[in-house]
């Protein structure tokens, strides 16, 4: 073994951390008959050789080394070696052609290198189909629907093993990979079809089922069932108790055995980083203790289901609905990612989820809490068991902080006596106070404590952390009894690294309205330059309240004109802002406004339109602009529903955009790979909007 592994010149070859010198180290280590090296030899693999799933010249020349590796009955964990290879060779390329300048040319020629080494040597999987060990039988399916030159000869080997193969796991494995061929080689797609239809029938095992129609929903969709939730749930059940146990074949696998359950949609091979092991699943959030892989083939269908949301609804609420804390887990994380991506009727699914928090489960009760925290007023179905939480959990525990925020943020009532004793805590969770604003004028009561808090606060470099939760839950209840301890931070504040803390002072003293009038003096003070060198957005937030507290026009809209007039988009967006809170007193800014709704910033030019239409109460000019910048820029599109709503009939040439939204299933800010914490409420906050401005028109 290893043949010629010396003779190659590693230390001239590179990996994520420099010099690849020590490559025969880990090579050696995975045919270790040490556990621990052979898994610490597999961490530095991915962690330096096929980081983050990059290719370098060192890992082009481990490939024939890894084959070897899976190849030798005598080397243990040849599964894990199997994914490794699965992920080094099975990167997809986009279809496009690079430019041999470009930067991402070099490494876009090792990928491909990589993916015709590990094909070129691709029969080795063929061998480890019947392998006796059933971790290396697991992994190599995958590796030869994704690498395998071959698939039609592929298709066949993986139907003929499943009737052989007793290993669950294993034979589920062996279905997901047919689905992958279906998916990626269009010629064998109605072959592989036909036969996972094959796969649903009554005599099949209730798992191999699920796995079939998991299948079915990727690569043909039309053919499932009506009820396919309920199939789904039902096929759930079964498995339950005739999962990957002793019972049906499954092998027991060590910790570390490098296998995975089947069925997962983040493999090495697709997303490049590690693997987690078989036993992971299910120790983590498996789908229960008969059926360790369930979790991955429902995250898997749904997925697929995509936008069939009233399936994936039904299908929630069966996994719901499960006995076992474990699914239920599962259930809710995958309501996260479904309720994060599309607009439904989640009311039941929400009800259910409140009803985990009392269970003794932690995984089961953070998630559940994690989830409805993120739902603000779709939360209210778990209203009622948001408070028993509450009531009885007091809020100590930073799960239980999290029932109380979701609950304030329902603007429930209940929630208000829990978060005074929060809020007197020694050491104050700034994240508790942020969820004021939400309970409106019910928060009255909180605001002496809130004051005295604020009174308390140092005037030092931990201003920012310990003062803006404060003003802005004062900002919040328009607490207007609180401008001395305003007024305090607001002079304290140091003018270097402090504009945070003063412009959420300045939000607090605009909700203050008249109120605000004795801290006039130290607004102008901002609005002439004082401290030194204020930033655009200060100046914006001293103009605004010092509009709200006197009402005075000809102190605030020379310095917004400056600033209209500045060089950078920031500032002209600030003062365009500011002057549309003033509205038709700035009418005579309206000239300046007009130039920028030409501007080659997108959000300058909304900004203006908005404004525009505010300090003119004139349509015609701001519409276009409006409607350009909804289909230019989704994240706008909040800002101009409301302004739309303002418009009223003016607005009704654009009305076709709203009604449009208000069909569309999917939600408007919806980002691959990565979400906001408030996105759910932006989104939610815009479909109100549009309905408000739709109301009374056909």
């Amino acid at each position: 073994m290893f043949t010629g592994m010396d003779e190659v010149d590693w230390a001239s070859m590179g990996h994520a951390y420099g010099p690849a010198d020590d490559v025969p180290g880990l090579l050696r280590g995975l045919a270790s008959p040490d556990p621990a090296e052979r898994e610490t030899a597999l961490d530095g693999m991915y962690t330096a050789v096929h980081h983050q799933g990059d290719v370098y010249d060192s890992t082009l020349a481990c490939i024939p080394f890894l084959l070897e590796l899976a190849a030798s009955p005598e080397v243990q964990d040849r599964g894990a070696i199997v994914e490794l290879l699965t992920s080094i060779g099975g990167i997809d390329l986009d279809d496009d052609e690079l430019d041999p300048e470009d930067e991402e040319f070099e490494d876009a020629a090792n990928y491909a290198m990589a993916a015709a080494a590990v094909a070129a040597g691709a029969d080795v999987f063929v061998g480890l189909l019947e392998d006796p060990d059933a971790g290396v039988r697991l992994a190599a399916p995958c590796a030869l629907a994704m690498l395998h030159g071959d698939p039609a000869r592929v298709l066949a080997l993986l139907r003929e093993r499943l009737e052989g193969e007793q290993d669950t796991e294993v034979r589920l494995a062996l279905v997901e990979a047919v689905g992958r061929i279906a998916l990626r080689h269009e010629a064998l797609r109605a072959e592989s079809v036909t036969w996972l239809t094959t796969l649903l029938a009554a005599d099949r095992p209730p798992g191999l089922r699920l796995s079939a129609l998991t299948q079915l929903a990727r690569c043909a969709p039309g053919l499932l069932p009506d009820d396919v939730a309920s199939t789904a749930t039902a096929l759930l059940r079964a498995a339950d108790g005739t999962g990957a146990g002793p019972a049906t074949g499954s092998a027991t696998r060590p910790p570390g055995s490098g296998t995975r359950a089947a069925g997962s949609e983040t493999r090495a091979a697709e997303s490049g980083t590690r693997a987690g092991t078989g036993a992971e699943a299910a120790q983590g959030h498996g789908g229960g203790p008969g059926a360790p892989w369930a979790d991955d083939l429902l995250r898997t269908l749904h997925s697929a289901l995509g936008d069939r949301v009233d399936d994936r609804i039904a299908l929630l609420t069966g996994q719901l609905s499960s006995a076992d804390p474990a699914q239920r887990t599962d259930a809710v994380w995958m309501c996260h990612g479904l309720i994060r991506a599309w607009r439904g009727p989640y009311d039941e699914v929400v009800r259910l989820v409140g009803a985990q928090l009392d269970d003794p489960d932690p995984l089961l009760h953070g998630a559940a809490v994690s989830l409805l925290e993120s739902l603000f007023g779709l939360a209210l179905p778990a209203a009622d068991a948001l408070a028993e939480r509450v009531g009885t959990a007091g809020a100590d525990r930073p799960s239980d902080r999290r029932a109380l925020i979701a609950l304030a943020r329902l603007g429930d009532p209940r929630a208000v006596p829990a978060l005074a004793r929060v809020l007197e805590l020694p050491d104050l969770p700034r994240d508790v106070a942020f969820a004021v604003p939400y309970l409106g004028e019910r928060a009255a009561p909180l605001v002496p404590v809130l004051r005295r808090r604020l009174a308390e606060v140092a005037l030092d470099e931990r201003l920012h952390d310990r003062a803006v939760p404060l003003l802005t839950g004062l900002a919040g209840v328009r607490a207007a009894d609180a401008l001395p301890e305003v007024l305090r931070v607001l002079r304290g504040t140091p003018a270097r690294g402090g504009e945070w803390v003063t412009e959420a002072a300045l939000r607090a003293l605009t909700s203050f309205g008249a109120a605000a009038l004795p801290a006039a003096p130290e607004l102008r003070a901002l609005l002439g330059g004082a401290p030194a060198y204020p930033s655009s957005s200060v100046v914006a937030a001293a103009a605004r309240a010092l509009w709200a507290a006197t009402g005075d026009a000809a102190a605030v809209l020379p310095v917004l004109r400056e600033l209209l007039a500045a060089d950078g988009p920031d500032e002209r967006r600030a003062a365009a802002a500011a002057l549309g809170s003033v509205g038709r007193a700035a009418a005579d800014t309206a000239p300046a406004l007009r130039e920028l709704l030409a501007s080659p910033e997108r959000w300058l030019r909304m900004d203006a339109a908005v404004a525009l239409w505010r300090v003119t109460g004139a349509a015609g000019e701001s519409l276009p602009v409006l409607r350009t910048a909804w289909e230019e820029n989704r994240y706008g599109r909040v800002e101009i529903a409301e302004c739309l709503a303002e418009m009223g009939p003016s607005a009704e040439p654009v009305m076709p955009l709203l009604r449009a939204e208000l069909s569309r299933p999917r939600r408007h800010n919806v980002l691959d790979g990565g979400s906001g914490s408030h996105d759910i409420e932006q989104d939610e906050r815009l479909l109100a909007l549009c309905r408000s401005a739709l109301r009374g028109r056909p």
